[in-house]
């Protein structure tokens, strides 16, 4: 993977790929109704209406240039396929004993663009995605959290 591609699951590809269909397909033909819309109300200079398309418009505008930036550094990777799974890799899930309170937390290592802590999917750039990868099965694992040093212990990989 060359640096500036970008590691994505094919589910996080296609979320980016609806996203990107639906803001050209739906959400701009909209925003250019609206233009043309509050254009005819007149006076353009005091005109709420033709502002606030204006502003929707150019926020429209550039997450369809974002999406395709992403999309085209995009470098799928499918969890399913991967065979080697005694290491922390991108996708694969990762349970985690908390060495203090021997609480469980289990994780899917994703891409940055689909990250959802609350979802158990985080980012293979977060502090504890980079702490884990390359880590196998009951290594200990140190990441500096927000609250201070926390230790982990990798117990399943899958």
């Amino acid at each position: 993977m060359s640096a500036d591609r970008v590691p994505i699951t094919p589910e996080g590809y296609k979320k980016l790929q609806e996203e990107l269909k639906r803001l050209i397909t739906v959400e701009r033909p909209d925003v250019i109704e609206m233009i043309a819309h509050a254009r005819s109300l007149g006076d353009l200079s005091e005109n709420a209406e033709y502002d606030t398309a204006k502003e929707r418009q150019g926020f429209i505008e550039a997450r369809i240039k974002e999406l395709e930036s992403k999309l085209a550094r995009a470098d799928v990777i499918d969890p399913t396929k991967l065979t080697n799974k005694d290491r922390v890799v991108f996708g694969v899930r990762v349970t985690l004993e908390d060495a203090d309170s021997g609480v469980t937390v289990t994780y899917q290592l994703v891409g940055p663009d689909e990250s959802e802590p609350e979802r158990g999917m985080i980012s293979i750039t977060s502090p504890i995605g980079r702490a884990l990868v390359g880590r196998g099965l009951d290594d200990e694992v140190q990441v500096n959290a927000p609250g201070g040093v926390r230790e982990y212990i990798i117990v399943e990989i899958g």
